[in-house]
């Protein structure tokens, strides 16, 4: 049997583990918070579902003794639901760790109560740049908002793009979305002629696109989530308007595609995922995601297969004794995990370390921009 890298460091720490005698549960549980109904249940639904495919293979291998549980609890995108969740995991003295949320704003709240507790938590979407800046219990394997910005910042300077007009939701993550990219591109020579917020859901952009065009941009730069992103490229598109769109990684779905069609040719962005790529594990996940859905899974459901991948390692390096701080200490400890976005390792300061990639939409794909 060919064993691919992380599983031959997974079962080389399995070698070594104390028997089941010596772990006194019966299983290792870790909370999850997300939001599984309201208007972002889209994406929490995404995240159960990819942690499941994680967790099941996980716990077929047989690396540990005993099976690891996942505790999920609804935020609902909601802050004080958020805090209420964080309470609950850290009074259950079986819990030795948290993943999630999906917002900044309401990662952060909880982040509080975690901080407090001395609780583990690994975000796998959470990119405002104060995240994990909160404690040393916060962790994230999804780049920030800085590291998304500066990306886009340098690569529109070197096409040429001298004067961008910026476009993201009025929440904490689109304020750092924009800041993100304004700051380097102002810094490298560029001009921003134009910046609107917006509230999330909004029907109609075109009165952002008039006013867009009227000051005359080389591109837009874009800080949306597909749904959003969807209709702004499609009324781009019945506007005629034909100024350069790129945008973060947040925007990036194959549902973008689905529901904008032919309006999303040429939009550029970065991202840390890509379906079409050939690795032995993102095939795997790719090929599992497919089983139960028509179309391959985005970045947010792959950034969470990874953050549960991250953690469950972190529980074998920590088996069999596992507290809140060993597990944490062993989450610090991630080196160059193999994931499906991309190699991931932390920082000091619980900031991953990985590689972005330059995207764009040609013939109704995500292709790689070399």
């Amino acid at each position: 049997m060919k064993l691919t890298r992380r599983t031959a460091v997974l079962l080389t720490l399995a070698t070594s583990l104390t028997p089941i005698a010596a772990f006194a549960q019966d299983s290792v549980k870790i909370g999850y918070q997300l939001p599984l109904t309201g208007n972002t249940a889209q994406y929490g639904q995404g995240f159960h579902e990819a942690a499941e495919i994680a967790l099941t293979k996980f716990n077929a291998s047989g690396v540990l003794p005993v099976p690891v549980e996942i505790i999920y609890e609804d935020s609902r995108s909601d802050a004080k639901e958020g805090v209420t969740i964080a309470r609950k995991f850290v009074d259950d003295d079986d819990i030795v760790g948290v993943l999630g949320d999906f917002t900044s704003t309401v990662s952060m709240a909880a982040a509080q109560v975690y901080k407090k507790a001395g609780m583990v938590q690994l975000s796998q979407s959470a990119s405002h740049p104060d995240f994990a800046k909160i404690s040393k219990w916060q962790f994230r394997n999804i780049t920030t908002q800085d590291q998304e910005g500066a990306v886009n910042a340098a690569w529109m300077i070197e096409k040429g793009i001298k004067k961008v007009a910026v476009i993201a939701e009025q929440t904490d993550w689109g304020q750092s979305a924009a800041n993100g990219f304004v700051e380097p591109f102002e810094a490298a020579g560029g001009e921003v002629v134009y910046t609107e917020f917006f509230n999330r859901g909004l029907a109609d952009f075109r009165s952002i696109i008039t006013k867009i065009e009227e000051h005359e941009p080389d591109a837009i730069y874009t800080g949306f989530f597909y749904e959003d992103g969807a209709q702004f490229l499609k009324q781009v598109k019945q506007l005629g308007a034909d100024t350069p769109v790129y945008s973060t990684s947040a925007a990036y779905n194959d549902t973008l595609i689905e529901l904008a069609g032919d309006a999303t040719e040429g939009l550029f962005l970065t991202a840390t995922f890509l379906p079409s790529r050939q690795d032995e594990n993102v095939q795997s996940f790719v090929t599992e995601w497919k089983k139960t859905h028509d179309v391959a899974p985005g970045q947010f459901p792959a950034q969470a297969y990874d953050a549960v991948n991250i953690m469950l390692e972190a529980v074998v390096r920590a088996y069999p004794d596992i507290t809140r701080e060993s597990l944490r200490d062993a989450v610090a400890e991630t080196t160059d995990f193999p994931g499906v976005t991309g190699n991931t390792s932390f920082d000091d300061n619980g900031e991953p370390l990985k590689e972005l990639t330059k995207a764009t939409v040609s013939n109704g794909v995500f292709v790689e921009v070399q």
